[in-house]
């Protein structure tokens, strides 16, 4: 017998990545909306420059959305009723973080400062439900790869 989903569950089923009515059944109407915001932000403003690419993890992680060029810029994290995106800030990124600490909003200082350091980084998975929310994505995204229109 199958359990209900709870929140914060995985799309598990590993037949097929999910398509667009899967994830907004998903995650729900209000954070779809996040979701195809954040999407178009990046399709705007790096254009040309990502292909999505959808990743099994497994019957833990399930799937993901994950933005690469020759490093990962950021993984889509479609979890049931929340969406979340995945940055991986490198050394570089994380001194320009900290160079920046009071400029960022608290709660995301707070979700760096109790994120675990990996040999490859810190991993900030940043909860998006609100515009509040997407712009920390934007500006930590911005801040790992300046986008190709700001360049003069």
């Amino acid at each position: 017998m199958e359990h209900s989903p709870q929140i914060g569950d995985r799309i598990t089923d590993k037949s097929a990545p999910p398509d667009e009515g899967t994830v907004r059944d998903w995650i729900g109407p209000e954070a779809f909306e996040h979701w195809t915001g954040l999407q178009n932000w990046i399709e705007a403003y790096y254009p040309g420059v990502f292909t999505p690419e959808w990743l099994y993890g497994g019957k833990k992680r399930g799937w993901s959305l994950r933005y690469k060029k020759t490093r990962a810029f950021c993984t889509f994290v479609p979890e049931y009723r929340l969406f979340s995106v995945m940055v991986v800030l490198g050394g570089a990124e994380r001194e320009k973080f900290e160079e920046r600490r009071y400029a960022w909003r608290s709660q995301l200082v707070t979700l760096y400062d109790e994120a675990k350091t990996y040999p490859d980084g810190k991993w900030l998975k940043v909860g998006i439900s609100s515009a509040n929310d997407r712009h920390d994505a934007t500006d930590l995204l911005t801040m790992k790869r300046p986008s190709p229109l700001s360049r003069g």
